[in-house]
């Protein structure tokens, strides 16, 4: 046997930090009524150490959590919802995408905030079922993974670093890949949309 006769000499581990700000730009989101949720395809307790750290969860969260829907991986999510339902209309052929079960993904997307080891269709998923819900989604990413998701919302925002595909799905890129940014594009955009209305 390979492994017979081996003597462990180190452990080391890797993290790779939030970036300044986060846990404020977090809060100021929330005080702003935007509901931030972590997609991430990490696993789940390293998305759970990760949403506390950056603020989108607390420990009282956590142990207040009897439905179990605050933090859950992308398959339970998916199963729990029904998936995406793709219908075809005959005489157009154009395709509508829809939520398999609307008051299960209604119960879960109430509690839920972080949903970890995520595929393509699962953010894509909660995306479609948000804005069937009459909410307005933005998405962030910056890989070929989140270009579906991108694409769907109402608001995408690629990193700079980010994969062409992602770029190419999305309405606004940021150039310093910071999700503070996403704070400055909030306030513009609020203070465009409050001009406007002024003038309706």
């Amino acid at each position: 046997m390979v492994e017979s006769g081996l003597t462990m000499v180190a452990i080391f581990g890797l993290i790779d930090p939030l970036r300044p700000g986060i846990r404020d730009a977090v809060e100021q989101c929330r005080k702003s009524g935007i509901n931030v949720r972590m997609v991430t395809g990490d696993n789940l307790d390293t998305a759970i150490a990760i949403s506390k750290e950056a603020g989108i969860i607390t420990d009282a969260d956590l142990l207040s959590n009897e439905s179990g829907y605050l933090c859950m991986t992308g398959k339970t999510f998916r199963e729990n919802v029904g998936g995406i339902v793709t219908k075809v209309d005959p005489e157009t052929n154009t395709r509508t995408d829809s939520v398999g079960n609307k008051r299960a993904f209604r119960e879960v997307t109430k509690k839920l905030k972080v949903l970890a080891r995520a595929q393509p269709q699962d953010k894509y998923l909660l995306v479609t079922g948000l804005k069937e819900e009459g909410s307005i989604v933005a998405v962030t990413g910056d890989g070929t993974n989140d270009a579906p998701a991108l694409n769907r919302a109402d608001v995408g925002f690629a990193m700079g670093s980010g994969s062409d595909t992602a770029k190419n799905a999305s309405d606004i890129i940021l150039t310093n890949d910071d999700f503070c940014s996403v704070l400055t594009a909030v306030k513009y955009g609020r203070n465009i949309y409050d001009s406007v209305r002024k003038f309706l």
